[in-house]
Order: C-alpha cells, then structure tokens, then sequence
C-alpha cells in the first residue's frame, strides 16, 4: 500500500525504513507540512502518515478522501489536529501511536528542572568564556519540595517516580486517579491546592477543550510565588502572554517549556538564518529563567523505533482488516 508521509526529517526516513525493512509498503516521504496547500502530494496514496503540526482539518480530509486517502496514520499520541468527527463521517480510520517510551518525555522532564534549578546551561557558557564566578547561579535542593504533576497518564506516572527519587513530596491532579501512584505515596487533590502548594509544576495532560489554556491568569495567579512551570505535553495547555505576563511581575520564577501553542511554523526546522517572526515566542527568550527545547521530549532511539514499529504495525492492520491496530475514534472527544 502506498503511504504519503509528511513532515519527514531525516530520522523519520531512517526508522520508518527500518520498520518497513520487508518492503510492505511504499513509502513516499514529503518534507512538507499537510495542510490545505500541500493535501495534493497525497495523489495516489491510500494512507497519509503525519506528526503533530500536520494539519488534518475537515478541509484537508474532504480533499484526502476524494484523493482516496482512507487512513491517516498519526505517528505520535495527539491526535488534536485531526477533526474525528468529519473523518468518520467520511468513513476515514484513524491510528495513532498510544505509547512509544513515556520514560523519554519524563526524563526530558527532568533534564528542564534541573537546568533551570542549577542553572547548568548558564553556567557552561560562563565556563566556555573563562568565567568561573557563582554570582547568578544560586540553585535550590529538590530534595524535601512538593511537585505537582498535573496527569498522571503514563508520563506522568514516570515522572512522579523520579521525582519521588530525589525525595520530593508529590500531589497530583487527574479526573481519573491512578492506584499505582497511589501506592507509591503520589497524593491526589483539586487544581487550585496543587498550584497553591507546589514549588514545581509539571504539564503532562493531553489537549481537550477542557485543558485548553488550563494554565492561564487565574491558575497563575494561585500559584505559589516564584515557582517552576514545566510544559511538555502540549503548548495549548497554557496560555502564552499570561505566563510572560506572570514571569514580567515575578510571579512566576522558572519556566521550563518542549511545547509551544504556535509551535507550527517554528519547530522541527533550522530558522537559525531568519528573522524571528512571532514576537511572543521572542518575548519568551529575553527571559534568563526561561528554557525551551523545540519538541525533542520525545526523541530518543527507544522511543523513535516504537514510533515507527506501532505505526508501520497500523498500516499493517489496516490493509489486513480495514481497521488500525490502535485506532482513534469520534468517542475520544466525549
């Protein structure tokens, strides 16, 4: 079966073509994002594959359809980009990978909190210049303060036992508890005591409308005074200018950020050459306590061939069966 897959990079070629190493499928790989102006690279194929920022509104399905896409085969766990209900009233499956290693997005994590608690980023440049001095660099110890986690999914069931490691005391925020993070001495209350009591606050929810820009001015404004804000689940779980607004007051004393809500024009590609167009995202960099990473939580060896096994496995299912093997329906957006 012929599959057209977008926003490839070098790495996505590398482990889908080891996953399709029998030679099941043609791989057509397309630099480009999908969306309106690019859905016409999708010509002869039955299944798209696509990755976060791709674009799959009811505009760009209709014009998949009628090219005769009949599976869309999302190579990542979000599927917020895609409009499930007109996908399925064309009749459309889409797959999704539900897990690839939940150990890589927490671990990345942790690496943010503790570059911005050490301060080690800064301090390498220092080293680098000749410059050996500790003014600026004053850190806090982990061990004995209270973490919120805000979903405790998979990631957030990683992250919580690391973070119990150090020796931090962890509240935890989910509409659907976990009794393993439970056990393990995670203790579950409202929104508003978690934000209130943390001195570490950690994103690791899916984007719903629930969750949209769950984290704006009023969440930051119950917020324990100068504390850490980490985000890597998606960029639309906060709301942007409040959080530059609560860094310019000082309200908010680290913010540690993988995602970005208009991350779209910007990650996965060398812009180190343009002028920066998005002047809230350049206001997020003027901030010495602020750190950004473009979207790499996920991306470790581990987790890049579960990515590309689980999806080559979905193509396989689909061909075979008519459906994937872990499929996304309309219901997922009850």
């Amino acid at each position: 079966m012929q599959v057209a897959v977008f926003s490839t990079r070098s790495y996505d070629r590398d482990f889908l073509t080891r996953a399709n190493a029998a030679g099941r499928h043609r791989l057509v790989f397309i630099d480009a994002r999908l969306d309106a102006a690019t859905v016409a690279a999708a010509a002869g194929s039955r299944a798209v594959c696509v990755f976060v920022n791709d674009r799959l509104d009811a505009a760009v399905l209709r014009e998949l359809h009628a090219l005769g896409v009949r599976l869309v085969a999302l190579r990542c766990a979000g599927f917020n980009n895609v409009d499930l209900r007109c996908a399925a009233e064309l009749g459309m499956a889409v797959g999704r990978v539900p897990e690839y290693s939940p150990h890589a997005v927490a671990e990345h994590t942790v690496a943010l909190i503790l570059t911005l608690d050490r301060k080690t980023h800064r301090a390498h440049a220092r080293v680098r210049e000749g410059n050996f001095a500790l003014e600026g660099l004053l850190g806090f110890d982990l061990q004995g303060r209270t973490v919120g986690v805000v979903g405790t999914g998979r990631i957030g069931q990683c992250f919580t036992r690391i973070m119990a490691g150090f020796g931090c005391e962890l509240l935890a925020f989910d509409p659907h508890p976990d009794e393993g993070c439970r056990a393990a001495g995670v203790r579950y209350v409202e929104l508003d005591e978690l934000l209130a009591r943390s001195d570490i606050v950690s994103l690791h929810c899916p984007l719903t409308p629930q969750t949209r820009h769950l984290i704006d001015a009023q969440a930051l404004a119950r917020m324990k005074p100068g504390a850490m804000l980490v985000n890597t689940s998606r960029g639309a779980v906060i709301d942007t200018p409040a959080v530059i607004d609560a860094l310019k007051s000082g309200r908010l004393g680290h913010l540690g950020l993988d995602v970005y809500e208009e991350e779209a024009d910007l990650f996965f590609q060398d812009l180190s050459g343009e002028v920066l167009r998005d002047d809230v995202f350049a206001r997020l960099l003027t901030f010495p306590n602020v750190l950004i990473t473009g979207h790499q939580a996920f991306f470790t060896e581990e987790a890049m061939a579960a990515i590309a096994n689980t999806t080559l496995a979905n193509i396989d299912a689909f061909e075979h069966d008519g459906q994937p093997a872990h499929p996304v329906s309309i219901e997922r957006l009850a």
